[in-house]
């Protein structure tokens, strides 16, 4: 079985952001960027793990980007990936990110594609559904297990209340949750060993589901911070209705 993990290039969490060109665009001057965790965490590590167990003979990263990413995807085959690819695009949408990775896996035969819940810039938690859309593959959403046996794939993930365990048939597409594996951290060994690990870039795909974006950006704002708090004590009722019809706002 070989898997192909989906990783995106993020910036670091202590970044300071700020956008450029009337706030339609992220200002990447100065910013330092790293795998996105949720992809390297959960879905490289857990990865790796069901190749250490046998389950698995191939474990490729691939990502969707220009190649100010190579460093990240380096630090990826640094944890121990065999090989990457790099799609040579900047991804206008998530759509566009799902379809190139879609098609480079129909066309290599991966039998499993695992993505992290959700980036931490985007927070949009859609690729992997996008994947297994275009795909037609079985998707398990924020799943916090994962194993294989006898061409079975079993995941478990949380549901209200509790959790649920699912099975389906391979090939499948999951999007990886806390709880399915422990961080790594790269040795020397494995540093210098991603220095002649192959990473192929290829030219992205001409679908003829996407003739262009489907989404475009028309601002971003920055979070607005904590505001002043209104104390108001157990006999200010009054009050307290009047301030929820007045000042209070749905977020």
């Amino acid at each position: 079985m070989k898997i192909l993990v989906a990783i995106s290039n993020v910036p670091d969490t202590t970044t300071k952001i700020q956008f450029s060109d009337n706030n339609t665009k992220f200002n990447a001057a100065g910013v330092t960027f790293i795998i996105n965790p949720y992809d390297e965490w959960y879905a490289l590590v857990r990865a790796l793990e069901l190749k250490e167990a046998n389950l698995a003979e191939k474990v490729t990263l691939i990502h969707v980007g220009l190649p100010d990413g190579d460093a990240t995807i380096r630090k990826g085959l640094a944890l121990g990936a065999d090989d990457a690819v790099r799609i040579d695009a900047e991804g206008p949408d998530s759509f566009f990110v799902a379809d190139q990775i879609a098609a480079y896996a129909k066309e290599k035969g991966y039998e499993l594609i695992l993505t992290g819940k959700e980036t931490i810039n985007y927070n949009g938690s859609s690729v992997a559904g996008m994947i297994a859309g275009v795909l037609d593959y079985p998707l398990i959403s924020l799943a916090t297990k994962l194993d294989i046996a006898g061409g079975k794939l079993t995941a478990e993930h949380d549901v209200d209340g509790g959790s649920r365990v699912v099975e389906c048939e391979l090939p499948a597409v999951i999007s990886c949750a806390k709880g399915m594996a422990e961080q790594r951290i790269p040795n020397m060994r494995g540093i210098m060993a991603a220095r002649t690990k192959p990473l192929e870039v290829v030219k992205p795909i001409n679908s003829p589901e996407v003739s262009g974006p489907l989404t475009s950006v028309k601002s971003f704002d920055l979070n607005p911070g904590r505001t002043s708090c209104k104390m108001l004590g157990e006999d200010q009722m009054d009050e307290l209705v009047k301030l929820l019809h007045t000042e209070a706002k749905v977020i």
